[in-house]
């Protein structure tokens, strides 16, 4: 037998020894022992769900004895364990993302967890707007407001609208409230007199002005939300990738969010996987809208050597794995020394965990001889994506997942011709990465890539007519009109369609 790899030793003794333990606390205490030795080294726990649920096992024991508050201490601990961010976000793989039903198993079947996810509901039903007026609609987000640029812009040059925005991180009354994840653990399952008061009187001059409360992200701010009885207000509450795979929607209280918006069709499926609740008759009603991109301010000439000159908009996450493109590139290069690689955007770091900065290490090494050969050239953080794109001929998504891919589709929308990897974490189960883009777009390993972009940019003629193509699906598949549209009717129109 080999040696065993020091990261995973400290997990196979402890899981052997928990294995045969008895003693309830005693073994939820070895098994996260485990696997936060294995977390701090970088890697995903195998025994991650074990190691959650006994903790859980705990917290169950502690609420049936009516220890409340420390049952909610051992969920918190359970649900840090759990959705730990070198388990989901900072390597190629997911548990949650390839089984959710099953990952999400302990959560659903724990008592103390119901009692964290209790339907409370509202006592008024949302009513419509009053007449002869133009609709209140706050807009509110957690210190993130990078999708709600188009949104803001529409609802202020209406006159039948009057918004407001919220930053509940930034607000001296909501920031207090919306952070610690333990304290609104301890709210919803132990009850907090206090913190119910204060909630009640920060959130209620909101919500008494608000016909419609739209919240960006499912994290603090709609857990914040959904923790008072919203009276008569509409609560919204949009859904993006990152949160789908964190604790945060874990602690929302989805009966009194009257409708809840996805990206794509893929992320409202893997979210109703782990989250069943979801489509419970009193869960909120299910809408897949894309992001609002304006695509025309991509529509630029190319420069001349663009057909040969590879884009990846986006590098600053594990997930983005930029080290697939490289992979693409050294393929291409063996074949013909012209083709190049331009990244656009933030870099990624090696901060954050030890998976991030293994990554990050093994991608510079790969990195600083193609750059050194002038193959590579990073273009970093710009305000001028679209003057960047102008050098660009073929756009990359190379993601291990993603919701939607924005970068992507404003290459494709600047006559870049698209390759998109089959997501990973996507592959095999319907759509996928195959649902919102074509299958000529698709690729599952580096090699079908190159075989693409070879076949795509080996004459000039064939690479104009699919860059043309790509360009003419991006701009009549995700013309903002038709998503603005579904937020007129979702946020303004009274009862959506579900």
């Amino acid at each position: 037998m080999g040696r065993v790899p020091r990261p995973f030793l400290a997990e196979r003794v402890l899981g052997v020894v928990a294995h045969r333990e008895r003693d309830a606390r005693r073994k939820a205490d070895l098994l996260a022992e485990a696997a936060q030795a294995r977390l701090a080294q970088g890697y995903v726990p195998r025994h991650l769900r074990q190691a959650y649920a006994a903790e859980l096992a705990w917290a169950d024991a502690e609420f049936a004895a009516g220890r409340k508050k420390e049952a909610a201490a051992s969920l918190t601990k359970a649900l840090m364990l759990a959705f730990h961010r070198v388990a989901h976000l900072d390597n190629g793989a997911s548990p949650l993302a390839e089984d959710p039903t099953a990952f999400t198993g302990p959560l659903r079947r724990s008592k103390t967890a119901r009692a964290l996810r209790k339907a409370r509901g509202r006592k008024s039903p949302a009513a419509a707007p009053e007449a002869g007026r133009p609709v209140r609609l706050l807009i509110a987000h957690s210190n993130n407001a990078n999708f709600l640029g188009p949104l803001l812009q529409r609802y202020e040059q209406d006159p039948e609208v009057e918004l407001r925005l919220l930053n509940t991180a930034a607000d001296p009354e909501l920031k207090p409230l919306s952070g610690g994840v333990g304290r609104l653990v301890r709210h919803a399952v132990a009850g907090d007199g206090a913190y119910t008061r204060a909630a009640e009187a920060a959130l209620r001059p909101h919500l008494d002005w608000a016909d419609v409360v739209f919240v960006d992200w499912c994290t603090a701010a709609a857990t914040l939300f959904t923790r008072v009885d919203p009276g008569t207000t509409r609560i919204v509450v949009r859904l993006h990738s990152f949160e789908a795979l964190g604790y945060w929607p874990h602690l929302a209280d989805f009966s009194r969010v009257d409708d809840l918006v996805f990206v794509s069709e893929h992320l409202r499926e893997l979210c109703v996987a782990a989250m069943p609740r979801l489509a419970e008759p009193d869960g909120p009603r299910l809408h897949v809208v894309s992001n609002v991109v304006p695509l025309d301010r991509f529509a630029l000439p190319k420069k001349p050597d663009a057909r040969f000159t590879l884009g990846l908009v986006g590098t600053s996450q594990v997930a983005k794995d930029p080290r697939w493109a490289l992979d693409v590139l050294k393929l291409l290069r063996r074949k013909d020394p012209r083709y190049v690689l331009h990244t656009i955007g933030s870099p990624l770091g090696a901060a954050g965990s030890a998976a991030t900065a293994r990554y990050h290490e093994a991608f510079l090494a790969e990195l600083g001889p193609l750059e050194a050969e002038g193959a590579v050239r990073r273009i970093g953080q710009t305000d001028d994506v679209p003057g960047a794109l102008q050098e660009v001929g073929v756009i990359l998504s190379t993601s291990v997942r993603e919701s939607w891919h924005a970068g992507l589709i404003e290459g494709a929308a600047s006559g870049a011709v698209p390759v998109v990897r089959a997501w990973p974490s996507f592959a095999g189960k319907p759509p996928g990465a195959r649902t919102p883009f074509p299958p000529s777009w698709i690729a599952t390993t580096p090699a079908e890539a190159a075989e693409r972009i070879l076949a795509a940019t080996g004459a000039e003629e064939s690479w104009l007519e699919l860059a043309q193509e790509a360009s003419a699906h991006a701009s009549a598949t995700w013309d903002p009109r038709s998503p603005l549209a579904d937020f007129d009717r979702i946020l303004l129109g009274g009862r959506g369609e579900a």
